[in-house]
């Protein structure tokens, strides 16, 4: 029977649902842009989840608990939310990263920045790495603009400002400082009706500062920052009436949001090298070209053999290797042709070839991005991960390291970083670090990894602090952190995997790779099947896993530092933070594997890095800066190091006296053994001196250090020796040249 017809919902083309309490058949949850909630089997009901209680709209799944009507769970385009006072209140989570990313952009801050606009959840700002303690946050992103968000591009001359779209073509300035907002959507001069897509095409101008495109059915040309527009295109969309009736053929329901529009232009893309070149596709199959800064369009759909009629042309990327060439990537899964779809052209668009088709890769094509060194690495990216290639599309790999089968929306190369940016749709955001080893592989082909030993190319590693804390130090697991960049030097290093590794027959000084592989966590088997016992031929080492033994050599060709890492077949990241050879501090015991110490920190410059494996050699060169962000007239690096190595020498004097008496307390232990086997006249008198030499030995261990303590307790160390050493160089450490006045106390 009918309870009830009024106030139910609202589009219900795109939530209708309710839930019954299990233990109460007269409570239903109604599910629509809010939440309602009845008492009295629907007859009436009470909204629960609005804007007024903080809980973001549109909800498409819940679920109660059937042994507790108090805990609820309801899924919405914001996330998930929690409620156990029977959706009295609610609690977010904040641990799921599972934003859906149209689009990404980057900047060329130090951290860079990543830009990006969410699925009914604003436009973002982020850092791509952080130098502090915490990792990345959820609190280090910034809602530039809400609404849904789509493409966000900051300004090229001061990323303070820039752009950032909504629904319904709604485009405004963003002042990422202040938080003002100014709406600059495109007008009609003569007030004819402008059809933006859902996910409308924004580009910025290539050598004007303030100026950008924006398309509808025009394109729209401001250089004034969006104070004014010009329109400097025709229709360049089919302009298909039957598709323009939304109103009447949209549905029992009409959405008004701007979802439903067609035949609007999808992308533009501005040539880099010539301003007066730009590109554009359509949601209707389009793609036209202007030479001539839009004076002129040329349609280009009939040169492309195997052009699906009326499909999506979401992107266009430009080479910037030569004039003319271009990447076009179609979709038309809309139509049930789930075809995988990428073509490419060199001569402005005269003649084609389809680059990607259902042989090369799986799911359709969402992204492309060429290396703007190398131009035979491409990456691709699906409706079911990343594609890459290293011989310019002959050939497409699957990148299955690290990275879930999402669909990777929109993709960009950071320069300085060399790091490709994915937006995914449903992943949120993920950062591949360091792509330069891909671009020696491209450059020189899969023929290198013949070599038994090959080290890549590193990028510069830069000397930085990192300051402390963003807000709650400790917090636990209920915020997501997301993974940031590794600290100091990363090295990519190949080992050929095979039973027999012979030595290389020639040097790769350089090279650059990415398919990242960690060292075996736990250290292999090596003892004799039958025995049980370790194999008299296997290294020390090998008890441990495969190590690969690391120099680093100044400009003088002094050895500054030796150290080790574990290794596997394959391609390794060795992560290092750059120090030159330290010096050991007063120990009680000895330790169970003698390593040369650390913690000198380098004098920014070039050094070569020596890499060694069983018997094979590769060296590479690692430049180190100083932090970008400091003003280098401030520092004085040279002077600090040489504050520290003189101070190391007064550190190795104190070890050495130390050891010493560490030498001499077991010798007293061998007498002591000794006394006790003689004569009770010679026992007694030379057990009387040894106890009390043994105690004055003690006494001069303990100005070092505490003596050891069966008890756990707190005890005050500072007054010790190795206290005070250490004491001293973390003033030295923390100096920015030769040590002030305090420092010199602290050292004296």
């Amino acid at each position: 029977s009918m309870v009830s017809s009024k106030n139910i919902g609202n589009r219900p083309f795109y939530y209708s649902e309710l839930y019954v309490d299990p233990n109460n058949e007269n409570r239903i949850y109604n599910l629509w842009s809010y939440v309602s909630k009845s008492e009295d089997g629907g007859r009436t009901f009470r909204t629960i989840m609005d804007y007024g209680n903080n809980v973001h709209p549109d909800h498409h799944a819940f679920w109660i608990d059937p042994d507790d009507s108090n805990y609820l769970i309801n899924g919405n385009d914001g996330g998930l939310n929690i409620s156990r006072d029977g959706a009295k209140t609610w609690q977010f989570v904040l641990n799921l990263p599972v934003g859906q990313f149209y689009h990404v952009d980057v900047d060329n801050d130090f951290p860079y920045n990543v830009y990006g606009g969410m699925q009914d959840n604003g436009s973002w700002v982020g850092p791509g790495f952080v130098l502090k303690s915490g990792g990345i946050r959820n609190s280090d992103w910034q809602e530039l603009y809400f609404g849904d968000g789509f493409d966000v591009a900051a300004r090229k001359d001061d990323n303070r400002y820039g752009y950032a779209m909504s629904q319904g073509g709604n485009l405004a300035m963003w002042d990422k400082l202040t938080g003002r907002t100014q709406l600059i959507k495109p007008q009609h001069p003569e007030g004819k009706e402008l059809r933006f897509h859902w996910n409308a095409a924004l580009a910025l101008h290539p050598v004007q500062d303030c100026g950008l495109y924006y398309g509808s059915q025009y394109i729209h040309k401001s250089l004034d920052c969006g104070q004014s527009w010009e329109i400097i295109s025709p229709d360049l969309t089919t302009n298909d009436t039957l598709k323009q009736d939304q109103s009447n053929s949209g549905g029992l329901t009409l959405d008004v949001t701007g979802a439903e529009n067609h035949t609007t232009i999808l992308c533009i893309t501005p040539d880099a090298e010539d301003e007066n070149v730009i590109w554009v596709g359509t949601d209707d199959g389009n793609i036209q070209l202007t030479r001539n800064g839009g004076a002129s369009w040329e349609k280009l759909n009939n040169n492309i053999p195997g052009l699906p009629a009326n499909a999506w042309i979401p992107q266009i990327i430009l080479s910037e290797h030569q004039g003319g060439e271009a990447f076009v990537v179609v979709n038309n899964y809309r139509m049930n042709d789930w075809s995988a779809y990428l073509f490419h052209t060199e001569d402005y668009g005269k003649s084609w070839n389809r680059m990607v088709d259902d042989s090369d890769v799986e799911g359709f094509v969402c992204s492309v991005v060429q290396d703007p060194e190398n131009e035979n690495l491409l990456f691709l990216g699906t409706d079911v991960g990343l594609y890459f290639s290293l011989d310019k599309g002959e050939n497409w790999m699957k990148w299955e390291k690290g990275l879930p089968s999402v669909q990777i929306r929109d993709m960009k190369i950071q320069d300085k970083f060399d790091d490709l940016v994915l937006g995914t749709f449903g992943r949120s955001f993920y950062v591949l670090d360091d792509i330069k080893p891909l671009r020696k592989l491209a450059e020189e082909g899969k023929a290198i990894l013949d070599s038994t030993l090959v080290v890549f190319e590193p990028g510069t590693v830069y000397q930085t602090s990192s300051r402390s804390y963003d807000g709650t130090r400790f917090i636990a697991q209920g915020d997501f952190v997301g993974d940031n960049k590794s600290r100091g030097a990363m090295f990519t290093v190949w080992v050929k995997p095979g039973k027999e590794e012979k030595r290389n027959s020639g040097k790769t000084e350089t090279g650059k790779n990415r398919k990242e592989k960690k060292p075996d966590k736990k250290p292999k088997d090596t003892k004799d099947k039958k025995s049980g016992k370790e194999g008299k031929g296997k290294e020390k080492s090998d008890k441990k896993g495969k190590q690969i033994t690391i120099l680093a050599i100044n400009t003088e060709g002094d050895t500054i530092r030796t150290f080790k890492r574990n290794i596997k077949e394959g391609m390794n990241r060795i992560n290092w933070r750059p120090d030159s050879k330290g010096v050991n501090y007063p120990a009680r015991s000895e330790p169970k594997e003698k390593r040369e110490p650390g913690g000198m920190p380098m004098v920014p410059g070039e050094y070569k890095m020596i890499f060694e494996y069983k018997g094979n050699k590769d060296s590479t060169v690692l430049k180190v800066a100083s932090d970008p962000r400091l003003d280098p007239a401030q520092f004085d690096p040279v002077a600090r190091y040489k504050a520290m190595e003189d101070f190391n020498n007064v550190i190795t004097g104190v070890t050495q006296a130390y050891n010493n008496l560490k030498e001499a307390k077991k010798s007293m232990n061998i007498y002591k053994d000794i006394i006790a086997v003689q004569e009770d006249s010679i026992k007694e008198e030379y057990g009387k001196l040894n106890k009390e030499i043994s105690g004055q030995i003690d006494s001069l261990m303990n100005l070092y250090m505490l003596p050891e303590s069966g008890k756990t307790e707190y005890r005050d160390n500072s007054k010790t020796l190795t206290s005070q050493l250490r004491n001293g160089r973390r003033f030295l450490s923390a100096a920015t040249g030769a040590p002030n006045e305090n420092a010199k106390i602290a050292v004296a």
